[in-house]
């Protein structure tokens, strides 16, 4: 599995990787890449990739009707993914049928970036929630990441909070 990661080229052509849902096949490279990821930013994960690996693929697959996995692929290896969580709305009269979705983990391999591989995998994701009739997309992104968004047309919301379980908040 690393190996294929580790063998990039960074003169490779953009124009051989395709965008593309995740086959069931492919679930234990796009767990090799979340573990990766962990890792760039936070160290090793006390979790083995080995270990982590089995696990990420169950919970893929049990959650496949809430959590659609895009990826990247080059030839047979896959560079990058993105997720796309679905949450049905609260119905309101004028439209009974609400969902709305959130952007999560997209990444692509380091020797891949900057060169609007993440971008292709936004757009990819949009035009998916589109095909959903998803009302909105909201995402959490780091702050490299936020031009990225905002290129593909996302917005800061004055109304949209978020509350953090378990930190202290003066009453």
């Amino acid at each position: 599995m690393a190996t294929a990661l580790v063998a990039l080229r960074q003169d490779e052509a953009v124009n051989d990787i395709a965008v593309r849902s995740a086959q069931p096949n492919e679930l234990a490279a796009v767990a090799e890449l979340r573990w990766r990821w962990v890792q760039e930013i936070f160290g090793t994960p006390k979790t083995a990739l080995e270990e982590f690996a089995p696990r990420f693929v169950a919970w893929a697959r049990e959650n496949e009707s809430s959590h659609r996995c895009m990826v990247m692929v080059r030839g047979d290896v896959v560079i990058g993914m993105a997720w796309l969580a679905i949450t049905q709305r609260v119905p309101h009269p004028r439209a009974f049928d609400r969902v709305s979705g959130d952007v999560q983990c997209v990444y692509v391999v380091p020797g891949e970036r900057d060169r609007g591989l993440g971008g292709e995998l936004i757009k990819a994701v949009l035009s998916w929630a589109r095909d959903l009739g998803l009302e909105r997309v909201t995402v959490h992104s780091s702050d490299r990441a936020v031009p990225a968004y905002s290129r593909h047309g996302f917005e800061a919301s004055p109304r949209l909070l978020q509350f953090e379980v378990g930190r202290d908040y003066a009453e």
